[in-house]
């Protein structure tokens, strides 16, 4: 998750308190306030155009527009803001059980007949709507998704060795023993912020253990040390004892793991889809594949299954200015917005916001593979509790650098959130 939004320039906020506002105040005037993750610089500039385009036809509206560092935002910073006395009317927020909160909060308001207006609603296609439809109602208006995890490969290795992507955990395991013999690292990673090993291997784990039991266990509803979770566990065990990954996984950042894939130093590398632009820039010459996470024997879950995230902007259940904050989403949804915030590096979801003639094939291929998807998984750290995430993906990590057994790793993660259960 922390590489979804490109080129981060952070306005760190102190949690409840309003943040970087472009606009003054207009004395009595109705005040619009949209609450999100600061998008970086670029994109901030569009938010600016659209507020100040909004205004100009709705003169009597002052947008405020505040922004947050991804990391408060998510955990105290958009829930003390939801709370407060200027609480948003608008707000960023993720898809699936983090925006179920939301509703069953009372602060996600029913967007179904809404969406019918001006034709909000077909500015999308109907997959944009993943995660954000409950009991038949919509309740948020997508603007971006992204594929968390996927394994990239380097073609060129693999053509050299004759082998092909695989389709199953077995041949998985069969190519990287290939790799090795070559004398190359099969996958290199960069865990040492925890957040890269637990995208990928909760993926892993999903498929294995079932997505409900995934679910279940990230929300405190049954414990992560049970036979199933021990079992996904031991296929990461496999891979650092058999030296199939790089010996400072848990050492060095993302970016560093980056580097060993475009250096050739490794066949394959578990990220996300923002390793494209990196690719483009560092490595241009580098023959780029990928392939899903491959079926896991005997696995509970959707062996189709994609680890990704949509996300998108709520209205305030609450706000009393619902059909201003359903006009401004209108005009942010709008072709003309969508082709501003695609210039500044956004990746809008709306129809007609990305021209395919200035966009790479690998990043249309995905974009696809998002719309096409039949079951989303979410990531731990977007989709839930962000102090259980990141225990979570802490047990990763020690399974994954060989410090813990399964079992053992998970014991340790039961422990330290049991105090977070109710």
């Amino acid at each position: 998750m922390k590489k979804l939004i490109i080129g981060l320039t952070l306005v760190a906020l102190s949690a409840g308190i309003a943040g970087c506002s472009g606009s003054s105040s207009k004395g009595d005037e109705t005040t619009l306030r949209i609450a999100m993750v600061s998008p970086g610089e670029g994109v901030i500039k569009v938010w600016e155009q659209i507020k100040e385009k909004y205004e100009e036809a709705h003169p009597d509206v002052n947008v405020e527009l505040n922004y947050q560092e991804d990391a408060i935002y998510q955990s105290i910073g958009l829930p003390n803001l939801l709370s407060g006395e200027n609480a948003p009317d608008i707000y960023f927020e993720w898809a699936g059980e983090r925006l179920k909160t939301r509703i069953e909060s009372g602060y996600a308001a029913d967007l179904t007949e809404a969406l019918k207006q001006d034709g909000l609603k077909d500015a999308f296609s109907e997959g944009d709507f993943k995660g954000m439809e409950f009991d038949g109602k919509t309740y948020m208006i997508p603007t971006a998704s992204d594929v968390s995890n996927i394994i990239w490969y380097n073609k060129k290795i693999f053509a050299d060795l004759g082998i092909q992507p695989p389709q199953t955990w077995e041949q998985f395991i069969e190519i990287c023993e290939k790799i090795k013999a070559a004398n190359i690292t099969p996958l290199a990673s960069g865990n040492k912020d925890l957040w890269p090993g637990g995208n990928w291997i909760a993926h892993l784990i999903s498929r294995v253990v079932g997505e409900q039991a995934y679910g279940d266990a990230l929300q405190l509803k049954q414990p992560f040390n049970s036979p199933d979770f021990v079992t996904a566990l031991g296929y990461v065990q496999q891979l650092w004892e058999n030296k199939y990954i790089n010996d400072s996984v848990n050492a060095i950042a993302d970016d560093e793991g980056d580097v060993l894939f475009f250096n050739g130093q490794a066949a394959m590398h578990p990220i996300g889809s923002w390793l494209v632009s990196s690719a483009l820039e560092s490595a241009p010459e580098l023959e780029l594949g990928y392939f899903n996470l491959p079926s896991m024997p005997n696995g509970k879950g959707d062996q189709t299954s994609v680890l990704g995230v949509q996300n998108g902007f709520a209205i305030n259940a609450k706000s009393a200015h619902f059909q201003e904050a359903v006009d401004f989403m209108a005009l942010y949804s709008s072709v003309e917005s969508s082709k501003l915030l695609a210039d500044a590096g956004a990746m809008p979801i709306a129809k007609g916001g990305i021209d395919p003639e200035k966009t790479d094939a690998l990043s249309l291929s995905l974009i696809d593979m998002m719309k096409q998807s039949t079951m989303l998984v979410s990531p731990p750290d977007t989709g839930y509790n962000i102090e259980v995430a990141n225990a979570f993906n802490m047990a990763i990590s020690q399974v994954l650098g060989g410090v813990r057994t399964p079992a053992a790793a998970l014991a340790e993660l039961d422990n330290t959130i049991a105090p977070l259960k109710k």
